[in-house]
């Protein structure tokens, strides 16, 4: 440890005084902010990374953070505090936890853990923010529906339009009599505006 005194010249006199008579910097630590705060969103959860700058590796692995986050439009003193449970520079925020549509700031401040005996610190300041918002879940999940219909109905519908042309082309080669010439291309023709038409469907 060390000894911290202040000496001041009051009113002629030189003074001594004593401010810490053991002073130990590891129990007196205030920690940069975090920086290059990012955020990823998903359907289904929000994802938020950082790192911590000129921090000895001995600390970093017994760092805690703090997360605040709170709607963009509203004022920081109504924002939620959650307080981290592992040193890792990341945490994971269910969808449901925060509202579809709206934009959403947070930031991360850190300090040594408080479980730790042989440092002591106080909190850094706050980072920067970082802004996501909640992906449209019913929206993603009816684009989800409307491909996997499409996909179960393509088959039948192209196996029917084939099915049809092949009892039209039967039928009509009975009850006409023209030339293979003309008849192909009718039949192609024909072809074409079914799978056309069950495209247009599909869509």
């Amino acid at each position: 440890g060390y000894r911290v005194s202040l000496q001041g010249n009051f009113f002629g006199c030189n003074q001594t005084y004593m401010a810490f008579p053991e002073y130990n910097p590891r129990k007196h630590i205030k920690l940069d902010p975090p920086l290059n705060i990012q955020s990823n969103a998903t359907a289904s959860k929000f994802q938020i990374w950082w790192s911590v700058w000129n921090v000895p590796w001995y600390l970093a692995e017994i760092l805690q953070y703090e997360l605040q986050y709170k709607e963009y439009s509203m004022s920081w003193e109504v924002a939620l505090n959650k307080t981290l449970p592992s040193s890792l520079p990341q945490v994971e925020i269910e969808a449901t936890e925060l509202h579809s549509g709206i934009a959403y700031a947070a930031r991360v401040r850190c300090k040594v853990s408080e479980n730790e005996n042989s440092y002591h610190s106080q909190w850094s300041e706050w980072s920067q923010t970082t802004v996501f918002q909640r992906a449209d879940v019913s929206k993603v999940s009816e684009n989800i529906l409307n491909i996997k219909t499409m996909q179960y109905l393509f088959i039948p519908l192209s196996f029917g339009t084939l099915l049809y042309l092949f009892w039209n082309c039967k039928l009509s080669s009975r009850r006409q009599k023209a030339s293979p010439a003309l008849t192909f291309p009718h039949q192609l023709l024909s072809f074409s505006h079914s799978i056309v038409c069950t495209m247009g469907i599909l869509r």
